[in-house]
């Protein structure tokens, strides 16, 4: 699959909408993510609009007042912008209770086609990878870093990994069924047992 200068134009997008924005409680560029999101769904077998969307994923959840959907879509055309904003849970501002957010886009994905279920899976795929090594690394004052608590995580990432087992059986959904156990087997205090 070739990549063409629209994805080019989608990274520097992406950097100017990200600019300045760090991964929760690290000194890691938010962009980062973002690149790791558009890999693994290019490695997951997704065309361009896919890992267009990857790069894009989270700009109308979190950086909605610097762009719109009408924006990404005159930019990048319809089928981006359906995905991104088929992978935000929320555009709202405030945005709504995270428990209410978490369990809608969970029955979302219920009806979610694999363009969609693609890229979320990707998501949630390095975001849970990133828990578990900031787990090994800083404990369990981690989870400070989040809006919700250990156990509101743990059950949205396992309502995740159960909804991508039955809608999209795959490598990375295997993965992220292995660290969604490895983050649920741990007790709080017993970090140093992850492997």
């Amino acid at each position: 699959m070739k990549l063409t200068v629209r994805y080019e134009h989608a990274l520097v997008f992406a950097h100017n909408i990200h600019r300045g924005q760090w991964r929760k409680g690290t000194d890691i560029p938010y962009m980062a993510h973002l690149l790791a999101v558009s890999s693994l769904v290019l490695e997951a077998g997704g065309d361009e609009d896919q890992a267009i969307a990857g790069l894009l994923h989270d700009m109308l959840e979190d950086q909605g007042a610097r762009t719109s959907f009408e924006e990404i879509q005159q930019l990048f055309g319809g089928e981006v912008a359906r995905i991104v904003r088929a992978c935000s849970d929320t555009e709202e501002l405030p945005k709504p209770p995270w428990r209410d957010r978490k369990a809608a886009y969970l029955q979302h994905l219920d009806d979610a086609d694999p363009a969609v279920l693609r890229v979320s899976l990707a998501d949630k795929l390095h975001n849970s990878r990133s828990i578990l090594t900031d787990l090994r690394e800083n404990g369990d004052e981690l989870w400070e870093r989040f809006n919700a608590s250990r156990e509101d995580q743990l059950w949205y990432y396992q309502g995740l990994a159960a909804v991508f087992a039955q809608r999209l059986p795959s490598p990375q959904q295997r993965d992220l069924a292995e660290v969604v156990d490895k983050l649920a087997s741990t007790e709080v205090g017993m970090v140093t047992d992850i492997q």
